[in-house]
């Protein structure tokens, strides 16, 4: 079978199982599926000849395809198990269409289509194979695109001289990078890692947003509007209160590139209590940090205003940026910009206004950048993956490999 067909033929075998995270549920996986996925990668990992196969009770999977060069640095490659959840369907039935430069008709039964004009990011891609969704969910090539080129990877490296490779799939990147937070690091000692992660031909990812979450809940006073005067302190009105000190305009739809935000995600109120979940981003350390002294400064001017009320916070960091990790052992960089640079490649490095498992693990201590499945408009219904784009995020992780132990 050629390397196209392998490629494609995974990436459909697991886009059928339905492995939505599930934001609500308190375990890890969150979904049944993601432990269905676990086990069949776990099964082909066998069935390749590598080593040290486990599944743990989490769905975490690892293993290594042992090397000819043991003096070759060790390298890891993760992807997590999961699709992510917009409010589409779970199920996901992938089509391959070749684009003509015209429109392309997802479903026609809901006459659902992929307009050129509303993305024109296809046009590069005229005369090729495309995998689309049928519009009524998100492809899953975040990250089953990913899965795929790993999986095929491990089956074809035997063709070539190589270290050390361990491997690791994990679930719940979606919903606060769960996975990459719970995996045994003994499990997974490579001197550097890569995640193979959204993204276009050629988009590289070496920085990413340092994340915290904040919760502040407000405790306020009911009473019947009979005998609310002076009494009555309405939590929902100090949570208004508090929302009003920040910046309308910073947030997340009014800013771009390097720029930082707070997101005010999620409010729940009743008569006593409301709870008022904010996201924390930026790029840069210390506008980080003061943006996380910003929620302790308004939590306690709007508490004065409230004598008879209360407010309390907590805010947890989630994820740093991926950057002050690489600043301190470039190897990762290096040899993926190598193996780009010899197929020709040409980079495009974004700063990722958001995080990877990688940023996990760089925060662990685990250089760990992230490149390409070639993959167009994540997390959403128009989601597309031209079929050469695909394959080219095979040949760079191929030639990472190549590279590392040719050193």
């Amino acid at each position: 079978m050629d390397v196209r067909q392998e490629l494609i033929n995974r990436f459909l075998r697991y886009a059928a199982i339905e492995s939505q995270s599930n934001g609500r549920a308190q375990t890890l996986p969150s979904s049944p599926g993601q432990a269905a996925l676990a086990a069949l990668l776990a099964d082909e990992m066998r069935a390749l000849g590598l080593a040290d196969v486990l599944v743990d009770a989490h769905a975490i999977v690892t293993g290594v395809k042992r090397g000819n060069r043991p003096d070759a640095p060790a390298i890891g490659f993760i992807a997590h198990l999961d699709t992510v959840d917009v409010g589409l369907s779970p199920f996901i039935r992938p089509q391959i269409l070749r684009f003509d430069g015209k429109d392309l008709c997802l479903n026609a039964k809901e006459d659902i289509w992929l307009r050129v004009a509303e993305h024109p990011e296809i046009l590069g891609w005229k005369g090729e194979d495309i995998i689309v969704g049928d519009g009524s969910s998100v492809l899953g090539a975040d990250n089953k695109a990913a899965i795929a080129v790993i999986m095929t990877l491990l089956g074809r490296l035997d063709q070539q001289t190589h270290g050390d490779v361990f491997v690791a799939f994990v679930p719940d990147e979606e919903i606060g990078l769960r996975g990459a937070k719970a995996l045994d690091l003994a499990r997974f000692p490579c001197d550097f890692a890569y995640t193979i992660d959204c993204c276009e031909l050629g988009e590289v990812v070496l920085e990413t947003f340092n994340a915290a979450s904040a919760e502040i809940v407000f405790t306020g006073v009911s009473a019947h509007p009979m005998s609310a005067k002076d009494v009555l302190v309405n939590p929902l009105k100090m949570a208004m209160d508090f929302i009003a000190q920040f910046d309308r305009n910073d947030t997340p739809e009014h800013t771009t590139d390097r720029q930082g935000f707070f997101w005010f995600k999620d409010l729940v109120a009743h008569d006593s209590e409301a709870t008022l979940t904010c996201l924390i981003r930026d790029f840069d350390t210390d506008g980080f940090h003061q943006r996380k002294r910003r929620i302790t400064e308004v939590a306690e001017r709007v508490r004065s205003n409230y004598p008879s009320g209360n407010i309390r916070h907590q805010v947890t960091d989630t994820y740093r940026n991926i950057a002050t990790s690489l600043a301190g052992d470039d190897r990762a960089v290096a040899l993926l910009f190598q193996a780009m640079d010899e197929l020709g490649i040409d980079r495009k490095l974004i700063p990722m206004r958001g995080g990877t498992d990688g940023a996990v693990l760089s925060g662990r201590g685990i250089p760990t950048p992230n490149f390409f499945t070639g993959a167009n408009n994540f997390h959403s219904r128009y989601e597309f993956l031209p079929v050469p784009a695909f394959e080219r995020s095979l040949e760079v992780a191929m030639g990472i490999c190549r590279l590392a132990a040719a050193d």
